[in-house]
């Protein structure tokens, strides 16, 4: 999350990273620009607390966990805002780096309404979502400035009561964004699908309807993009379906009906035998549909109840995983067509030990997720599905909804009660830091130069190299 203005001269700092449109000089899509969760040219600091590191942090004026994206020199963050915490173009957006709060034409907004006080470490907390509220949300893209954190733009896209609830620990803004060299897609579901240009003008915009979750338990999946193509996956308790429009204009180019109960998976866009393909995650299967057509190409299955994590790909295979009641991954060879359960296919399974609400990392040939959402690692040989690390649990952090991501060697790992891990790559569970910050980590970080961007439940936290420590 990341928040707030510099007090030190930008070339203190050092902006020379703040490159052009190079996907891997920047964070795109919620789970990095391979959707692997990879930074590939990223190396954030490894330490960093409340006075080390934070080279600014911005307070979020509404609730939501969607991963903040950065393009060039903008990070976006989308936010729900409760009527009562209304905010106006020129108000109530503040900034605070290195302890010192302060306002930009106005006052930041009580923080109790939107982020009540939860026990950290905990996974579900109950067994259905909270009731439809009764006032109505402005649903929100917020641009900030990567150097300074102070706000760019604003942009208020629908303000509406929801129709129904989510679950405790989630928001009305889960989705994440997509960012590209031609503008911002934003998605909130139910409150509909929106493009914009990168000064925040709105290009068009797309509704799909009102979906219905399971348990009322609200909306996560977030688009992905290709080329042209935004996908969106429609999974609930109604009619179902995986739908491709095109980026420029929002016209539909494709939508396929789909049988499955409510699933919060985000899909992963691959290239297999020169065909590119959209990997969906839900729980009766795993389903792959040709990106220019829609056709369903394969499927594999079951998976657990709730399915959550992403699918993430590489040498070669697609490894699907969920974890809720139960245990499922498959490692798939993509090139065959058809229900392709129990062919060669399937390079390999594991069936323990895998993630309800956090997506795997793969980085390099190493698989790494974690128990439920447990701050428990496995790490598995990805190319053969032998465990390297099995179910080892670690200390520093508890309770865990945030995808790691991998930078510079390392991976970083952020908890549900502030605390965050980065560990060395490798066959180990080798932990070189422990971190603590005065807020709780839900959404799934993102890395980008020197930074490392933590959206917490209060604040959206810019960790970069610094040259003094932090004022309390």
């Amino acid at each position: 999350m990341n928040k707030g203005q510099l007090i030190i001269a930008v070339g203190v700092i050092g902006a020379t990273h703040l490159l052009g449109a190079d996907a891997n000089e920047n964070w795109g899509q919620w789970r990095g620009p391979s959707q692997n969760g990879v930074a590939p040219n990223a190396d954030p600091p490894v330490e960093w607390s409340e006075t080390k590191n934070v080279r600014w942090k911005f307070k979020l004026p509404g609730e939501g966990s969607a991963t903040p994206i950065i393009w060039d020199n903008l990070v976006f963050v989308q936010v729900a805002v409760p009527t009562a915490k209304k905010i106006d173009a020129k108000v109530n957006l503040s900034s605070e780096f290195f302890g010192q709060q302060q306002r930009i034409q106005g006052a930041a907004p009580a923080d109790g309404a939107a982020n009540p006080p939860r026990r950290p470490g905990r996974g579900g907390g109950g067994f259905g979502g909270g009731g439809a509220p009764k006032d109505p949300f402005q649903f929100t893209l917020i641009a900030l400035d990567r150097v300074t954190g102070k706000p760019a733009w604003q942009k208020s896209l629908r303000e509406e009561i929801p129709h129904e609830g989510h679950h405790q620990d989630g928001s009305f803004a889960s989705a994440s964004p997509i960012a590209d060299a031609d503008g911002i897609y934003a998605y909130y579901g139910s409150r509909g699908l929106y493009a914009l240009d990168h000064k925040g003008n709105v290009k068009w915009q797309k509704d799909l309807g009102k979906a219905r979750t399971k348990n009322s338990f609200g909306e996560g999946s977030s688009p992905a993009l290709f080329g042209n193509t935004l996908v969106v996956n429609w999974d609930h308790e109604g009619d179902d379906f995986v739908a491709a429009f095109d980026k420029n204009t929002g016209k539909e180019l494709w939508k396929q009906p789909r049988d499955e109960s409510t699933s919060w998976s985000t899909p992963l866009i691959v290239q297999a035998g020169g065909v590119a393909q959209a990997v969906v995650n839900a729980s009766a299967k795993v389903r792959s549909y040709d990106l220019a057509t829609g056709k369903e190409l394969w499927s594999v299955g079951p998976l657990t109840a709730n399915a959550i994590p992403s699918a993430v790909s590489g040498n070669g295979l697609i490894y699907c995983m969920s974890g809720f009641r139960g245990a499922a991954l498959f490692a798939v060879k993509p090139g065959k067509t058809g229900d392709i359960a129990g062919t060669d296919a399937i390079a390999w399974t594991y069936n323990k030990d895998t993630p309800y609400v956090p997506s795997p990392l793969l980085y390099d040939d190493r698989l790494y997720f974690f128990k439920g959402n447990e701050a428990t690692l496995t790490v598995l040989d990805a190319k053969s599905g032998k465990a390297m690390v099995e179910a080892e649990r670690l200390e520093g952090v508890r309770g865990i909804y945030a995808s790691p991501i991998g930078a510079a060697g390392r991976i970083y790992v952020a908890g549900r009660d502030g605390g965050a891990l980065v560990l060395k790559k490798g066959d180990k569970a080798e932990v070189l830091a422990t971190n603590k910050l005065d807020d709780r980590f839900d959404a799934s970080p993102a890395a980008v130069g020197k930074e490392l961007f933590l959206r917490g439940k209060q604040y959206l936290y810019c960790i970069a190299p610094t040259e003094r420590a932090a004022l309390k």
